[in-house]
C-alpha cells in the first residue's frame, strides 16, 4: 500500500520518503521535517498514535500536517486519531484520487492560516502571529497543531461573535476534511489544554458554539 500511494504521489508531482516501521518513521522526520506526514496507525516499531504523539510533543514537528490512514473506521478510532493531533484521517479502502484531494486540502491550510492581512491578532494573554504560526501566552511560545493554530485564529478574529460547529469546521478544517459531531470538540479539548490559564478565554456557548469572552468575563 505505501508502494502504491509513493507511486501516485509522485505522478503528482511531489517528494515522497517512505518508512515501513514506525521508529524509522518518526526519525525520519525528527530529522528533516517534510511538509505533509501520512501516518497509518498499525505500525511495526511504534504504533502511529505513539508515533503522532512524539510529532507533536517535539516542537520542531509540532505544527506539521499529519493525515492518518487505518483500516479502523470506527468514530472512536476518529476520535482517538484526532486527540493525537491528526489533521485528517482516512479509513481504507480509499480512493487514491480522493487522498490526492485531501493532501492538497490540507496543504493549502498549512499554507493559509486564514488571518486578515496576517496582523498579529491579541486577545488578553494570547498573541499570534500567523505570518510565522507562533502563539504565545503571556509572552511564552505555545506549540499547537495546524488545525488548533486555525480554530484559535478564527475564534479571536470573530470577536466575540458565536461561531458554531459548522463555521468552525469550515474556517479550521475545510468542507473537504473528515468530520464526526465530537471533532471539533476534541481539537478545542486540546487546544484549551495547551493555552493554560488562557483557556477561560474560549468560552462555551451551550447549545450554540464557542466565542471570545473579554476581559471582563474572565477578570
Amino acid at each position: 500500500m505505501a508502494e502504491l500511494v509513493a507511486m501516485r504521489l509522485k505522478r503528482e508531482g511531489y517528494d515522497v520518503e517512505m518508512a515501513h516501521d514506525g521508529l524509522d518513521g518518526l526519525r525520519a522526520v525528527q530529522a528533516s521535517p517534510p511538509d505533509l506526514v501520512l501516518l497509518d496507525l498499525m505500525l511495526p516499531g511504534m504504533p502511529g498514535v505513539e508515533v503522532a504523539k512524539e510529532i507533536r510533543n517535539d516542537p520542531r514537528t509540532s505544527g506539521l500536517p499529519v493525515i492518518m490512514l487505518t483500516a479502523k473506521g470506527e468514530e472512536s478510532d476518529i476520535v482517538v486519531g484526532l486527540h493525537v493531533g491528526a489533521d485528517d484521517y482516512m479509513t481504507k479502502p480509499f480512493s487514491m484520487s480522493v487522498l490526492v484531494a485531501r493532501i492538497a486540502a490540507v496543504l493549502r491550510r498549512s499554507r493559509d492560516f486564514g488571518s486578515p492581512g496576517g496582523k498579529v491578532l491579541k486577545a488578553g494573554p494570547i498573541q499570534i502571529d500567523a505570518d510565522r504560526h507562533l502563539v504565545e501566552v503571556d509572552g511564552a511560545d505555545v506549540s499547537l497543531t495546524l488545525t488548533e493554530f486555525r480554530l484559535l485564529v478564527a475564534i479571536i478574529s470573530a470577536r466575540g461573535r458565536v461561531l458554531d460547529r459548522n463555521q468552525l469546521i469550515d474556517q479550521a478544517l475545510g468542507m473537504d476534511a473528515i468530520v464526526t459531531d465530537r471533532t471539533i470538540d476534541v481539537h478545542l479539548t486540546a487546544l484549551r489544554k495547551k493555552l493554560g490559564d488562557a483557556r477561560k478565554y474560549i468560552q462555551t456557548v451551550r447549545g450554540l458554539g464557542y466565542r471570545l469572552a473579554d476581559e471582563n468575563e474572565t477578570s
